[in-house]
């Protein structure tokens, strides 16, 4: 076990400090209250004489210890002398004597609240700009693995394309004809609720049938098919870049967004208009029988309302934003994948990016598109 010692000596009007052993950690906790002792009770002497020739051991703690018991004794005027230090121990003391010296930084000042807030908010624009740029190039990766196969360059995968419209349309008509009957239903009552003031029981089909068909039906569609198709898409991939598969294909010569990204870029934009006309269906559906339940309006004159009231453009309104819903969804899904690193973590993160980004572009779009086709008065 290392051990230390601390002796003192009184020469006259001189003190003689002698230090011998290993001053390194395992002894400073025992050597350290014998040093403040030291300072306490010795006083003011002429000068201070600082021994340090039978120190076998010497680290930063341990000499970080010396150096207090020079300090010490320089605050209150006394000379000190040290001797017996050479070579590598001579070199840490005086480098552990050039940090001790050296004034601490004063920590920077506190920035205001208002400046962090901008600032962050700053970021997040410069960010969102990135992601735009990114976005826009990806599309001009998927426009041109696209035309590859249209030149016969590349090679247009059906068999990928038929899987994924399994898992994108045929798998999920249950959960989305399910939500859309129950927003339709719920549109229903809310209309009979505030138009039965009015003696309006009637123009609830006019609400629910062309608010679904124009808007609801197909932004719950998307916004359904962007966390559960979305998720999928940046998951598979991203667990397929994290076991350096894509790396893998790369190596064979085949072109990762031509393999991986067209067939779902394909059977989203075709597959998304097809569960769009299912949840205007099933919405519908859901509204009329709302509407005879609680508003005691007929099947029969439901119909004949719709019928009379609306006409095909709402339908084509609806179903014309699904392929460029399913366009967003798709790329945002993929490229995010694309950025997962080699942990879990990325992966969760990525997913999560996927799914918010992806739900407020196609809010955008759903809102730009509205724009569009009010000024066309369509």
């Amino acid at each position: 076990m290392a051990h230390a010692e601390l002796a003192t000596r009184v020469d006259g009007s001189r003190l003689t400090v002698a230090l011998a052993g290993a001053w390194t950690a395992e002894t400073a906790g025992d050597m350290e209250p014998q040093v403040t002792r030291l300072l306490a009770e010795a006083g003011t002497p002429a000068a201070v004489s600082l021994d340090l020739s039978r120190v076998s051991r010497l680290d930063t703690l341990g000499g970080t210890l010396v150096r207090g018991i020079e300090t010490g004794f320089g605050a209150r005027g006394v000379p000190v002398d040290r001797s017996g230090l050479d070579g590598a121990t001579a070199t840490l003391y005086a480098d552990i004597a050039e940090g001790l010296a050296t004034a601490p930084e004063a920590p920077p000042r506190p920035r205001p609240a208002l400046a962090l807030a901008v600032d962050k908010v700053g970021q997040q624009m410069v960010e969102a700009g990135r992601d735009l740029v990114a976005l826009a190039s990806f599309l001009g990766e998927v426009v041109l693995a696209a035309g590859s196969i249209f030149t016969g360059q590349g090679r247009f995968r059906l068999p990928a394309v038929v899987t994924q419209m399994d898992h994108i349309v045929f798998r999920a008509v249950p959960i989305m004809a399910l939500i859309t009957f129950l927003i339709g239903g719920i549109i229903a009552q809310q209309g009979i609720f505030f138009f039965r003031d009015f003696g309006a029981d009637t123009y609830v089909v006019d609400l629910v049938v062309i608010l679904t068909l124009r808007e609801i039906g197909v932004l719950i569609v998307s916004i359904m098919v962007a966390g559960r198709t979305g998720s999928a898409f940046t998951a598979e991939i991203g667990s397929m870049k994290m076991r350096e598969e894509i790396d893998a294909l790369k190596v064979m010569g085949l072109n990762p967004v031509e393999v991986l990204v067209l067939p779902r870029m394909i059977a989203l934009i075709v597959g998304l208009p097809i569960l769009t006309f299912v949840g205007d269906l099933s919405a519908i559906a859901g509204g009329a029988m709302v509407a005879n339940i609680y508003g005691n309006i007929p099947f029969d004159i439901f119909l004949s309302r719709m019928q009379e009231e609306v006409s095909q453009r709402h339908i084509w309104v609806g179903l014309a934003k699904a392929p460029f819903m399913a366009l967003i969804i798709g790329l945002v899904a993929c490229i995010e994948g694309m950025r997962v690193k080699g942990s879990a973590e990325s992966l969760g993160q990525q997913t999560t990016a996927s799914v918010v980004k992806a739900i407020f572009l196609v809010i955008v779009m759903d809102g730009l598109f509205a724009m569009f086709f009010a000024s066309l008065g369509y």
